[in-house]
């Protein structure tokens, strides 16, 4: 209310043209978000902590300047044109592509896969910065087709589409392919491609799952223990049913859950267990509705947009936003086979915040009203 009372409707500076323009509901939305991720990960991590001979709030204090970070850079970007996502989208993706070339490498490998690179001390996973890169750039392709007749969209959008998928399954990382698969797909049918062709694109991801499936050990395993659990290792996936179980209607209280003290990824994939074992099934179902917010808000915001870039980018960012959230908290009820994808925001992790903070950085850019448009 504060900051509502300091702007004037006449104040033409940055900060007063976006604060009048900037979707207040949804940012409101993401900044409970980013709160509710620093209780869970405070609630979460401290065992992991310990058991990797850590300070226990070591994973917090991270947590939290990642938190920071992410913040100032949502709002730097949602201050910024549609030109200037455009150009930023242009240059993050070149550059995440070339830190994937390299991750095959100079990667660090963890649990079996090669995702990470060290730039300077600091260390990235540059897959998770190209996506939203991705999104835009696909936007602006797709955009670029439908005003000129004989710029090549298509091809363009397949070859970079390609290029992109091979090096994620060079990782491997079949999940995030797949996710990107899906917003790529989505984009590509509201930019106005026939059915048909979305029909045969279906048919090829699933028959690029089978293959998967055949070549990556890991995924035949996770996919196997997901149709039979008594085939494979389901230890994480009962671990975190038990806590969903445990917690009930209300949860046993912050603090009092015990899934923690035996899940390794409790503080990032199955940070939504902890939620259901200490703060109940009530708690859980708000947070999906929160997630469920943004995205419809987000789409709602474009409903009447006459630019398909825009219409593009942000269907494309909140797909992988949506997607990813699914995921995660799929895995966690046993709705899906185990995959190492975090809870936007809730989930700990500095590469994962960082980059979603700019990708709902991009989605508040991008649905603001024009300055001077009446509600």
């Amino acid at each position: 209310m504060e900051m509502t009372m300091r702007f004037d409707r006449t104040d033409t500076s940055v900060v007063g043209r976006w604060w009048w323009t900037v979707d207040r509901l949804n940012l409101s939305a993401l900044l409970l978000l980013v709160a509710v991720g620093s209780i869970l990960v405070a609630a979460g991590s401290p065992p992991v902590a310990k058991r990797l001979d850590l300070p226990a709030f070591y994973f917090v204090h991270r947590q939290e300047t990642f938190l920071a970070i992410g913040i100032a850079v949502m709002l730097a970007a949602s201050m910024l044109p549609p030109v200037a996502i455009r150009r930023l989208a242009v240059l993050g993706f070149a550059a995440s592509i070339a830190l994937m070339l390299l991750v095959p490498f100079i990667g660090v490998q963890t649990k079996g896969a090669h995702r990470w690179v060290n730039v300077a001390g600091i260390s990235l996973q540059p897959s998770e910065f190209m996506k939203p890169c991705f999104a835009v750039v696909m936007a602006w392709i797709c955009a670029e087709n439908q005003r000129c007749v004989d710029f090549p969209g298509y091809r363009l959008a397949i070859g970079m589409y390609l290029l992109t998928a091979l090096l994620l399954i060079i990782q491997p990382d079949i999940g995030m392919t797949l996710t990107v698969t899906v917003a790529w797909a989505v984009q590509l049918f509201l930019a106005g491609l026939p059915l048909l062709w979305v029909c045969i694109m279906a048919g090829l991801t699933a028959l690029g799952l089978l293959g998967a499936y055949h070549l990556f050990p890991h995924v035949a395993r996770r996919i196997d223990g997901f149709l039979d659990p008594a085939s494979g290792d389901h230890y994480q996936i009962a671990r975190s049913l038990e806590a969903f179980k445990s917690g009930g209607w209300f949860g046993r209280g912050p603090g009092e859950g015990e899934v923690k003290q035996f899940l390794p990824d409790s503080h990032t994939d199955f940070i939504f267990s902890v939620a259901g074992e200490e703060f109940g099934v009530i708690v859980c179902l708000g947070l999906i509705s929160l997630f469920a917010f943004i995205v419809l808000r987000s789409l709602a915001r474009i409903r009447k947009e006459n630019d398909l870039f825009i219409v593009l980018a942000v269907a494309g960012v909140v797909t992988l936003f949506g997607i990813q959230a699914v995921i995660n908290m799929g895995v966690a009820v046993d709705l899906f086979p185990a995959k190492g994808m975090t809870l936007p925001f809730v989930s700990y992790g500095g590469s994962s915040v960082i980059a979603m903070a700019l990708s709902m950085g991009i989605m508040l850019a991008l649905t603001r009203r024009k300055y001077g448009q009446q509600r």
